[in-house]
């Protein structure tokens, strides 16, 4: 039956357990499906040699149906787990897939079922992890010489895990009620809840001898969704690492962009002070966009604004760089051709990532809210007071002749969801979310207890993406935390010396080093 059923071009699934009416035409077929969504034959697959193994009592890493392929220094293993739409509601919850690379060093496969595992999670939110391209160097080459397995986890709604979009939501969903319900279930409690449900299967069976709890890295909202996983289930882990990304302990972003905002600010004028002419050259385009309507690639519009938010670079190693490459670019092409070129524009798209990765904008604001506290459009209430209203001004009409235009940084807005193609259809969800009320992420108390997992966490000293003085705040309440506070690196430290950072935060958290700040 299953050979029939892989065979068609599209089948249903059923969606166990779920109590919303979705009605989709059944492809090449004459009826109204109900409770049912299209799957390909790919992910049918997956979702039966899942299923097959639970059935036959097979250990996770021993079925052989997992699709394996070698890089330089591991064997990497495409491993699917079927997770809970909705943890609160477990029994009678949808399901999803969430997906994870596994990698294990090559001459170690045999020893899967005793190795400790050491999981990365991404920052964002909303993106995937990548396929790295060898096991033997960066932060993977580190873990594995402590004797790590590694776990790269596209977070729900990411990548291959049941991935969010405006189609995805469309073929599951008729209303945006429906679809904005759905996307309460992504946030970092969700997420975490995947996680240890992963860690359960992987770990079933083990001996009291053998590690069963889990070592995690987070990069930037990875760190937030450790900070999580250390509140929800602190037994379960064993070390944890946050790079860029000890969360502000807030219950609303507004005290997360009141310290921002100065930061971006500060940002601005350095990169001014790099590209002197980029003020004029920035007025230039800011002047051309304010009068003309300039359509991407992708068919989203330049407006100044979303031109504006060029400036989220600033927060990485070599973002003043990769801005003024644009300005400059922007600028000759204004004087050459009085218009935006192709190549600029398309410069200009593949720079900003929310049109791929939309959960990055529609569930932004969200990832600090807490304690039944809704985000309000956070970003663009407290633009509108000052002084941030003048140091950011961007209309034209309003702005001095020698006034220096100044970019905003990873702050989201209403206006995107026109602007950008792929956030679009996603608008009316967006104003919803940004109205809803949301529950706990975070439990004070047990950080203050936390007792076990060794910690440690890097945060960088100007850092335009997580504020440093909130961070440390936290840092003071997780019990045994182990802060490393250095100008050394941009937000991205991670990726400038992965080796190092970890390191370091490895010999931090276990005592090798004295508390640096």
């Amino acid at each position: 039956m299953i050979a029939s059923l892989i065979s068609r071009q599209f089948v249903f699934k059923r969606l166990l357990g779920s109590n919303k009416s979705h009605r989709r035409w059944s492809g090449d077929t004459n009826l109204f499906s109900h409770n049912y969504h299209f799957v390909t034959p790919t992910q049918l697959r997956c979702s039966f040699s899942t299923t097959l193994a639970r059935y036959n009592n097979m250990h996770p890493l021993d079925d052989s149906t997992v699709e394996s392929f070698f890089i330089p220094g591991a064997k990497v293993f495409d491993r699917y787990f079927e997770c809970p739409l909705d943890y609160e509601n477990e029994s009678s919850s949808s399901k999803l897939k969430v997906f994870a690379r596994h990698l294990v060093p090559v001459d170690k496969v045999s020893s899967m079922k005793k190795m400790p595992f050491f999981l990365y999670l991404q920052g964002g939110p909303g993106f995937e992890c990548a396929l790295p391209g060898s096991g033997t160097a960066g932060w993977i080459k580190v873990a594995f010489e402590k004797g790590y397995q590694v776990l790269l986890l596209d977070q729900r709604g990411t990548g291959l895990s049941s991935q969010i979009s405006a189609e995805s939501l469309d073929t599951l969903f008729e209303t945006d009620e429906e679809k904005a319900d759905y996307l309460t279930h992504f946030r970092a409690d969700s997420i975490v809840r995947d996680c240890e449900t992963i860690r359960k299967q992987l770990t079933e069976g083990r001996s009291k001898d053998d590690e069963q709890r889990i070592t995690l890295l987070g990069q930037s909202f990875g760190g937030f969704c450790i900070t999580t996983y250390l509140s929800l289930f602190p037994q379960s882990i064993q070390h944890a690492y946050i790079t860029g990304g000890v969360p502000p302990l807030v219950d609303t972003p507004d005290k997360v962009y009141r310290a921002l905002y100065p930061r971006i600010l500060k940002k601005n004028k350095l990169y001014y002070k790099k590209f002197p002419h980029d003020v004029a050259r920035v007025r230039q385009v800011h002047e051309f966009l304010s009068n003309n309507k300039v359509t991407l690639p992708n068919g989203g519009t330049l407006s100044v604004r979303r031109f504006l938010q060029l400036g989220i670079a600033f927060g990485g190693s070599g973002g003043y760089d990769s801005l003024h490459n644009i300005v400059q670019a922007a600028a000759s092409d204004l004087d050459r051709i009085q218009k935006l070129s192709y190549r600029t524009l398309n410069m200009i798209q593949e720079s900003q990532s929310w049109d791929a990765n939309v959960i990055y904008a529609i569930l932004h604001e969200a990832i600090y809210c807490q304690a039944n506290q809704s985000s309000r459009w956070s970003a663009e209430r407290l633009l509108s007071e000052e002084p941030f209203s003048t140091d950011f001004q961007w209309r034209l009409e309003d702005l001095k002749p020698d006034q220096p235009v100044y970019f905003t940084g990873e702050t989201i807005y209403p206006f995107m969801f026109d602007d950008f193609a792929e956030l679009r259809p996603l608008k009316h969800i967006a104003d919803l979310l940004a109205e809803k009320r949301w529950g706990q992420l975070y439990d004070t108390e047990a950080l203050n207890k936390l007792d076990g997992p060794l910690t440690a966490g890097v945060s960088y000293f100007d850092d335009m993406y997580v504020d440093r003085e909130l961070s440390e705040h936290t840092a003071g309440e997780i019990n045994g935390f182990q802060q490393w506070i250095t100008n050394e690196f941009a937000h991205n430290g991670l990726r400038a010396d992965p080796e190092r950072v970890l390191s370091y935060l490895i010999k931090l958290a276990r005592g090798d080093e004295g508390y640096n700040r």
